[in-house]
């Protein structure tokens, strides 16, 4: 769960956030920014910021130049591009608006930030949440416990990659795709494919059985790469397919004790599907995967 859209209250009221994992910063909506500080009564909930947006724009202001266009859940229940901001662009959103309510509502982005560190410092309360946003969604328990796991492992490995100099995402992307690749013998557009996803997160919507190979693979991408220290971009690839290698053995075997492919088709379409039972015991008896 890279990233996540959640609903935060500001007094009362609803502000739409979205934290990205990776980049570790939180995105807040413009619109629902605006109409809480300008104590808009307007039917059209974007009016007040398409005038400000104009305004600002003609002033040169980095806050419309740093607009990030996010999908955010709108009042229909629908998904839609929508304006947002970091924590540091909002603030200066805030100066350009005023507004009795500008100096509560910084404490209030101040407070955000500070859940977030605190659930940082403590991970048992970050995993807790996460969890809680993966039941919101349906899934099963089963699932939830496997992608909670993974998750951290996932956090681990960027954490590795960082620390050899990797901080692109696109960077991220490509070694993803090789160990991927690796394991499954599909990239992960052609892994979304099967599974007939366009741009939701791949992780969410495997089985759990897949999750712990694809976990076994960026365990061992991590392990291997600690130990080699890898120094250029080119050997930090050669890496992750090493990982991806290790879990594509643990596949084989256990494809055929099962008699069939554990790539599914399934996906969170129909959560209860993506829970398949003893899955950490296939993986880890050492008797099939050996």
């Amino acid at each position: 769960m890279s990233q996540q859209e959640t609903i935060k209250l500001f007094e009362t009221q609803k502000v739409r956030t979205y934290w990205d994992n990776e980049k570790e910063e939180w995105y807040f909506s413009v619109v629902d920014v605006c109409n809480i500080l300008s104590e808009s009564t307007s039917k059209d909930p974007g009016a007040y910021w398409r005038k400000l947006k104009q305004r600002l724009a003609k002033e040169g202001s980095e806050v419309v130049t740093n607009c990030h266009g996010l999908k955010l859940t709108a009042s229909d229940g629908k998904k839609y591009l929508t304006d947002c901001l970091t924590t540091k662009d909002t603030l200066r959103l805030i100066q350009s608006i005023p507004s009795k309510k500008a100096e509560p509502f910084k404490m209030w982005l101040a407070q955000v930030g500070s859940d977030r560190l605190t659930e940082m410092a403590d991970p048992e309360k970050a995993i807790l949440r996460g969890a809680d946003y993966y039941r919101a969604k349906g899934y099963t328990e089963g699932w939830i416990n496997q992608r909670l796991q993974t998750i951290e492992m996932r956090k681990e490995l960027t954490d590795e990659w960082k620390a050899r100099g990797i901080e692109q995402e696109s960077e991220y992307a490509i070694l993803t795709n090789e160990m991927t690749r690796a394991w499954s013998g599909l990239s992960v557009r052609e892994y979304k494919d099967i599974k007939g996803l366009t741009k939701e997160n791949l992780r969410d919507n495997m089985t759990n059985l897949e999750l712990v190979l694809n976990m076994l693979a960026e365990v061992s991408t991590t392990a291997i790469s600690k130990s080699r220290k890898p120094e250029t971009f080119a050997e930090s690839k050669k890496i992750a397919k090493e990982g991806g290698k290790i879990s594509r053995s643990a596949r084989e075997n256990i494809e055929k004790e099962l008699g069939h492919s554990i790539i599914s088709t399934d996906n969170a379409h129909n959560k209860r599907a993506l829970e398949v039972e003893n899955a950490d015991a296939i993986v880890l008896d050492d008797k099939k995967v050996k």
